[in-house]
């Protein structure tokens, strides 16, 4: 399945926060129409909502072996399980009417794979593709690389597998070109590209010809990756990428909203959905104490240091730089609407933010939601006299802490009392 995620390039995947946007999600048919459009080889197919569109889909691709796949954001479907007792959300059949048999079993049902939630992801889509056979996986991706100030092709002739695996095993089987941004990919690049794939013969020009095609979508949607595992080599003589993943760049959003707009958030978590609209960047986590902090490497450290002092964070939530007071009091929404939350501590280190701010937001918030569990707040920076006077004087039941591990300690021993 294809797997389409937003991020920035460079961002640190190790922290949740460190995405300044909700990852975009897209189902494999809407990835499979990009790679159409900029001419890159994918297998025929259609989409279908209901079991006689799918059957009439099975019967228009005139195919000899047809694959039905559910579509949802969620790996391991071939293996997940359907409520209405369906086994797979991948079927290969060579007959159409089958096609609808089965569809009639996937819509409408929900399909629990190891990584949905345990009640499983309902199906409302399901593609009808041509099923290829591949001869040969090889791996080929373009990506960003801040060490070469630009993009860089690699690719190894061991596909259809977990690419660090070769690169520690095999090292030498891994090929790098990188790509002038303002020449684009020159034919002997891609000619040697395809030959160090493994490709040759008539194969290879054809090969080529794909290499261009990707770069061609790596540049048409503002791509930070675009990553082919595998492309593969059919017993027709035909180079098909039969897996892609596709990293966008969010910042690029505004020029890309055709892109933007197919996002999929019906799966999302609804919390994250919600403090995106925000602009907050949300993870829940297991705990029971939520935090409220200002910058992603800020955040981690909060976290680790309430697990220090013996307490369990509930979220990770970052403000991030612009903040305004509707999205404190948005952001404190969100953190008691969470059964789990037992007690809060606000972490804020103001730069360019500015502490009374936050501040004037934590009164409304504490105010117009009626607060039950203890806030604790730590404030540094910017304006954070004017912040201090604004807490001391609404009269409300809020613990200053000194510093972060004073704050810490103080969430912990709120939870304990």
């Amino acid at each position: 399945n294809f797997l389409l995620i937003a991020t920035t390039a460079g961002a640190d995947r190790t922290c949740p926060a460190a995405y300044p946007r909700r990852w975009l999600n897209l189902q494999e048919y809407q990835s499979k129409k990009l790679m159409q459009e900029s001419g890159v080889a994918v297998q025929r197919f259609y989409v279908a909502d209901t079991a006689s569109e799918a059957l009439e889909a099975a019967k228009r691709l005139n195919a000899k072996e047809i694959v039905l796949k559910a579509q949802i954001l969620a790996g391991g479907r071939g293996k997940g399980v359907f409520d209405s007792g369906l086994k797979g959300g991948v079927h290969l059949t060579k007959d159409p009417a089958v096609v609808g048999e089965l569809a009639n079993k996937m819509l409408g049902f929900n399909l629990t794979t190891k990584q949905t939630p345990k009640e499983g992801v309902k199906v409302k889509t399901v593609m009808v593709a041509e099923a290829l056979d591949i001869t040969r996986e090889t791996y080929f991706a373009i990506l960003m690389d801040r060490s070469c100030n630009g993009p860089v092709m690699v690719g190894s002739p061991q596909g259809g597998m977990d690419i660090e695996e070769v690169a520690a095993s095999s090292p030498e089987l891994i090929f790098k070109e990188v790509i002038d941004i303002f020449e684009g990919v020159r034919d002997d690049q891609a000619l040697r590209m395809a030959a160090n794939l493994g490709f040759n013969g008539p194969l290879q020009r054809q090969a080529a010809d794909q290499i261009k095609r990707l770069y061609d979508l790596f540049l048409k949607v503002d791509a930070t990756q675009v990553e082919v595992n595998p492309l593969g080599e059919t017993p027709e003589g035909q180079v098909v990428c039969f897996d892609a993943k596709i990293n966008f760049d969010d910042n690029a959003e505004f020029r890309q909203k055709a892109v933007f707009a197919m996002d999929d958030m019906t799966e999302s978590d609804p919390t994250e959905t919600e403090a995106a609209k925000w602009d907050l960047k949300y993870i829940g986590l297991d705990g029971n104490i939520a935090c409220f902090v200002n910058g992603a490497g800020l955040a981690m450290a909060t976290c680790d240091i309430i697990d220090l002092h013996g307490g369990k964070p509930a979220n990770f939530l970052d403000l991030g730089g612009g903040v305004k007071e509707r999205q404190v009091y948005e952001a404190f929404k969100l953190l008691t609407a969470d059964p789990k939350v037992e007690a809060i501590l606000v972490n804020i280190f103001g730069g360019i933010v500015n502490c009374a701010i936050i501040a004037n937001g934590i009164t409304k918030a504490c105010r117009e939601l009626e607060l039950k569990v203890p806030l604790v707040v730590r404030l540094e920076g910017t304006n954070v006299h004017e912040a201090k006077r604004i807490l001391t004087e609404s009269g409300l039941p809020i613990t200053a802490a000194e510093n972060l591990d004073d704050a810490a300690k103080k969430a912990v021993a709120a939870i304990k009392k």
